[in-house]
């Protein structure tokens, strides 16, 4: 069971390089997060940050009712074991096979014997798909089974919480969507905190139950995903929908007289696109905190755009999720 991060007025900076500054936001417990944001808006030095490898200029991590931010350095080493990170590369020791790369941080960290090493290790690679390729090293593979292996050495302490950097980075879409679906899954599986951190647009629309956006130094946005993607914030909604028009520009932000030429060419952004259905665990499984399409759209009273919540098959997930729900508390697979 994953556990909540509140992160209060969190700032960083590299000298006089402001990175961001008063950033606030709840990650709940056992959902997937995913923050977005232009390149070089700090990302993953907001996860770094988190997890404790760098420290904030000021401002608090609360989890469990400890500050991690300002915490000793026992207590900061006892918080960084509720944490899992897959970095963008995998991380893999390229002298290692994936099985030693995987019980590593077993060997490294618990004083487990290695009979109880081969079980977990075993059983996290069954989870992510790698059982037979254990005696395989890191360059012998694909760059989506270098992720996997990381990812299975990010599970091997059972974290309660997991930090994605960019998991999608390298990868073909094929693959990028076949990484998603089992990052759903194990979410319904083990029902920890997850955040991703990643460009990938339709990873951001259809895996996660809440969005953020880091942009011009400050967390822009964060809350449910039908929020965002209903948003008409104009940076929100330029980024969402990978267009080019909007305060986004090609280093990171466009100056005044760009945004004063659009404006004069008096752009249209156009009707939002339809909100895709979230993407379901394998088997039509229930995650626990999934919420119901449409529940934070009609609870706030917003109209979805036209075509939304529809799949690729014509379902209507509107429609479909109730009886789902049904079948899956009658025991129905």
């Amino acid at each position: 069971m994953g556990v909540e991060v509140v992160v209060e007025g969190l700032t960083k900076s590299f000298g006089k390089q402001v990175i961001w500054e008063d950033v606030s936001l709840t990650l709940p417990a056992g959902e997937i997060s995913v923050l977005l944001g232009p390149s070089g808006t700090g990302k993953s030095v907001f996860l770094k940050t988190l997890v404790g490898l760098l420290r904030p200029d000021r401002g608090h991590i609360w989890i469990d009712g400890h500050d991690l931010a300002n915490c000793s350095e026992n207590k900061l080493y006892e918080l960084r074991r509720l944490f899992g990170v897959l970095f963008q590369d995998g991380a893999l020791f390229g002298s290692m096979n994936l099985y030693d790369n995987i019980a590593f941080p077993l060997r490294e960290h618990t004083k487990k014997s290695e009979s109880q090493i081969r079980q977990i290790v075993m059983e996290k690679m069954d989870l992510v798909g790698l059982v037979g390729a254990e005696n395989k090293l890191p360059g012998e593979i694909s760059g989506g089974m270098r992720k996997r292996a990381g990812l299975a050495r990010a599970l091997v302490l059972d974290p309660e919480i997991i930090l994605f950097d960019e998991p999608d980075s390298g990868l073909d879409p094929v693959r990028t969507a076949y990484l998603n679906q089992l990052i759903v899954d194990l979410n319904a599986e083990i029902e920890a905190t997850f955040l991703i951190v990643t460009h990938d647009i339709n990873t951001a629309r259809t895996v996660p139950d809440d969005i953020g956006l880091l942009f011009r130094r400050e967390l822009v946005m964060f809350g449910p995903r039908e929020m965002l993607l209903s948003s008409e914030e104009p940076v929100v909604r330029q980024f969402l929908n990978a267009r080019r028009h909007g305060p986004i520009g090609m280093s990171e932000e466009k100056d005044v007289s760009e945004l004063e030429a659009e404006a004069q060419m008096g752009h249209d952004p156009g009707a939002l696109p339809p909100i895709p259905p979230q993407l379901m665990p394998t088997g039509n499984r229930i995650r626990r905190t999934m919420r119901p399409p449409g529940s934070w759209l009609a609870a706030n009273g917003v109209i979805p755009p036209p075509g939304s919540f529809v799949d690729e098959r014509g379902r209507n997930w509107l429609e479909e999720y109730p009886r789902l729900i049904n079948a899956h508390l009658n025991g129905v697979r």
